[in-house]
């Protein structure tokens, strides 16, 4: 494997399972986390420098594709033929081409052969209790490749090396020449809902269709780089793509009666649409509501004809990574027409959706899809593509301009909070990746984090502004507590392979989301971070970046060196948890007895935020106007519900416990006329240096906050002291009080009344208890408690 691990400047072996955190005095109290990356980082070049930017000698290649599909429908099966026209724009000669085969994921034989480690089962379905078969039998999935050719029809020869293809051109293709070839292939579309993956069919049995996601579908150029050669690292099903950009011209063949969408627009919608249709296609163009081009009454009588005859469909695309589609007969078709004030540009946000969707994704999708792209616009580039769509598909994957996401209510038509939330969210992760990895394109296959780490952290903004009540549950700081306290030999840096992560969630979605965030909110704030993360957007735009040419840009557009946040965050698997451990004064101390503080809660309450975390308390001092107040059709149970105007029933009783003390006496404030010194103690006991963020409050009830820089640490990254004068007494002191830090153990961040200076400093902890959200599966939702249905 060629990972992107740098030492001394120079590539690492294959062996290296990450980017390496090397140290300069490993064992000394400084000198470490504070040191710059140096040699970690890839040696800046006339590719890529110093600054973060494209060098002046930066290139890509790229490949332009003109596909025909043939959709079997009754033997599910999908027959194609694809023009691949490729660019050598590299200073190398390439005497053969790389080209993927990912839906070979799915073949008993010619898949990855990544195995895990597998152990005695404690249960078994019987339809799936059968012998080893060794070998492998073959199960029929997999790419048949018919004829690979030259443009004039010539055979030429290849190599299928499991989930990759070898193609050895009959003469070096040099720099600045162009090569022409042709692949005829076929596949059975597999059952996604019994094998996995992203792409294939689910089955209706209720009414007898499908729904064909037809995604990976098509063998696909690899990227060719200047960071790594080509990138063929086999396809395992978790780490995703590299891709390169290119013009695409597609035509699916299809059952009459099915409907359509795809990467691209749609160029003959008056051809295969009736003209009903096509009149509402027209008008949705100008629509600021979603209008259905389909409607469910359409819909529901296509389920039932189900005709023989067949439609072409025509879609382009220009200047994509990739493309995907979808096709049935029992799509729903809403659209509407969406402006990008950044430039101008007017997209086309839709959705299609099955009946059985109908309830939550006429309502929301669309909506959340022009949200999504309006918000990612703001923090990143302007959305540049004339369409922006979600397909209600069961599942969560993303494509330019066309994603895949759940979301269906229940036959009741109702819906639980939990996923009316988790449809947004995922629909606005899933429309985001179009700007990550679609847009700023970087290598899925090796760094998982650029793509979805990235994305996620975009996706908690637009979160934030869709709904200052918005339970998300990736990007707050104290969000990612649970995993960071895990014990080290069970974690792995964020800059790991993609293959080798434990815990994919948390590792490449949930860390640098919240990594990102409190880069935002507390080490750089939000004008300065969201400046250099927009020049990182624009600079990287319809490029491959790699993650040196993130932190670079980060730190140059920006001013601040930011090294030791990249190898605390990035490179290493320390937690953070700083404790107070002592607090000394120069003058008469006091103290008081503790007095128990209990709080009744229950579960099964309105599902927002266990924590009011700073970034909300922020955008409403801002006078952000959030979406669902803009428009009053979002407003729906929940929505109330989370604002206590609806009431449900709810039983169960938890019990919060925590030490709180009672006001010094009146003899002791009188002490307290005069200027006192406090010495506070830290000791860094989790490893990640961060910023010691401290909250005062006085006798009198004000409060005061501090915030040193992380380099506070930079002389001991064990141990540090700081002290403070005032001339009121000091009643407690709060560490990290708004939860920004990510501290794994804030038992030890609280200090509470000063003890007499011959007594020993006491640390009372602080205690928390579980939160609850939602209703859990299988139980009454809130919405059939209340008897409501909108």
């Amino acid at each position: 494997m060629k990972l992107k691990s740098f030492i001394l400047g120079v590539t690492a072996c294959a062996s290296t399972v990450y980017a390496q955190n090397h140290q300069n005095n490993p064992g000394s109290n400084h000198g470490n986390k504070f040191e710059q990356l140096g040699t970690i980082l890839p040696t800046p070049n006339i590719y890529r420098t110093a600054s973060g930017a494209p060098g002046q000698g930066y290139w890509q290649n790229r490949a332009d594709y003109d596909i025909t599909a043939y959709l079997d429908e009754d033997n599910r099966k999908l027959k194609g033929s694809e023009t691949v026209t490729y660019y050598n724009n590299s200073p190398d000669q390439l005497d053969y081409l790389w080209l993927q085969l990912d839906e070979n994921e799915h073949s008993s034989i010619n898949n990855s052969g990544y195995s895990a480690s597998s152990k005695l089962p404690k249960h078994m379905n019987s339809e799936n209790l059968k012998s080893s078969e060794l070998p492998a039998a073959d199960n029929g999935l997999g790419v048949n490749l018919e004829k690979v050719t030259d443009a004039e029809g010539n055979p030429l020869k290849y190599v299928v090396n499991k989930t990759m293809m070898r193609i050895d051109l009959p003469k070096v293709l040099k720099k600045g020449e162009k090569y022409t070839f042709k692949i005829d292939w076929n596949y059975n579309i597999s059952d996604r809902m019994k094998y996995g993956g992203r792409g294939g069919y689910e089955h209706f049995p209720e009414d007898g269709n499908d729904v064909f996601t037809m995604t990976q579908w098509f063998p696909r150029m690899c990227v060719y780089s200047d960071f790594q050669g080509w990138q063929n690292h086999q396809f395992t099903g978790r780490g995703e793509f590299a891709l390169v950009f290119g013009n695409y011209k597609v035509s699916m063949n299809v059952p009459a009666d099915h409907i359509v969408a795809a990467t691209g627009e749609g160029k003959n919608y008056k051809d295969v649409l009736t003209s009903a249709q096509f009149e509402r296609w027209q008008q949705a163009q100008n629509a600021s509501e979603p209008m259905e081009v389909v409607t469910l009454e359409e819909a529901k009588k296509a389920e039932k004809s189900k005709s023989k005859a067949r439609k072409i469909w025509h879609f382009e695309a220009t200047d994509v990574r990739d493309f995907a589609w979808t096709s049935s007969r029992k799509f729903v078709w809403d659209a509407m027409r969406v402006t990008i004030p950044e430039n101008n540009n007017q997209v086309m946000a839709m959705s299609l959706y099955p009946k059985e969707a109908y309830g939550l994704y006429r309502k929301f999708s669309t909506k959340a899809v022009a949200h999504t792209i309006k918000t990612y616009s703001e923090f990143t580039i302007p959305y540049p593509y004339p369409v922006a769509q979600s397909i209600e598909a069961s599942n969560g994957m993303e494509y330019p301009m066309i994603c895949f996401n759940f979301g269906r209510t229940e036959k009741d038509g109702t819906y639980s909070e939990g996923t009316k939330n988790g449809m947004i969210g995922v629909i606005i992760h899933e429309v985001g990746h179009n700007f990550f990895p679609m847009i700023i394109n970087s290598d899925e296959r090796q760094w998982s984090w650029m793509d979805e780490g990235l994305n996620t952290f975009v996706e908690y903004l637009t979160e934030e502004k869709w709904d200052n009540k918005f339970p998300s549950r990736r990007g707050p700081a104290h969000t990612i507590v649970d995993y960071m306290k895990l014990p080290k030999d069970e974690l792995e840096p964020i800059m790991t392979n993609s293959e080798n992560i434990i815990r994919f969630g948390p590792n490449a979605y949930s860390k640098p989301a919240t990594a990102l965030n409190i880069l935002r909110e507390t080490v750089m704030g939000r004008e300065l971070f969201d400046k250099a993360f927009k020049t990182y957007s624009k600079r990287w735009a319809f490029r491959h970046p790699e993650p040196a040419d993130l932190f670079r840009t980060m730190e140059d557009a920006s001013g601040e060196d930011l090294d030791w946040f990249w190898r605390g965050w990035f490179y290493g698997v320390d937690p953070v948890d700083i404790s107070i451990d002592k607090v000394t004064v120069a003058t008469p101390d006091f103290d008081a007895p503790a007095k128990p503080f209990e709080r009744k809660y229950t579960v099964d309450e309105p599902e927002v935020n266990a924590f009011e975390d700073i970034s909300k308390i922020r955008n409403r001092a801002e006078k952000i106007q959030f979406e669902v107040d803009k428009d009053k059709s979002l407003q729906d149970f929940y929505y109330r519900y989370a604002r206590g105007q609806e009431e449900v029933d709810t039983k169960k009783e938890y019990t919060f416990k925590a030490d709180v003390f009672e006001n010094v006496s009146a003899a002791d404030k009188a002490k307290l006329q005069n200027m006192k010194a406090y010495q506070i103690d830290f000791t860094n006991k989790g490893g990640l240096v961060m910023p010691i963020i401290l909250e005062f409050t006085f006798e009198d009830g004000s409060k005061l906050r501090d915030k040193r820089a992380a380099q506070v640490w930079r002389h001991n990254e064990k141990n540090v002291s700081l002290t403070y004068f005032f001339d009121k007494k000091l009643k407690s002191v709060q560490l990290d009080p708004m939860k920004e830090t990510a501290d794994i153990d804030t038992t030890n961040n609280f200090w509470g009344e000063v003890p007499a200076p011959t007594s020993k400093f006491q640390v009372f902890k602080q205690k928390q208890g579980p939160s609850a959200r939602g209703a859990g599966r299988g139980t009454l939702n809130p919405m059939q408690a209340a008897g409501k249905k909108k």
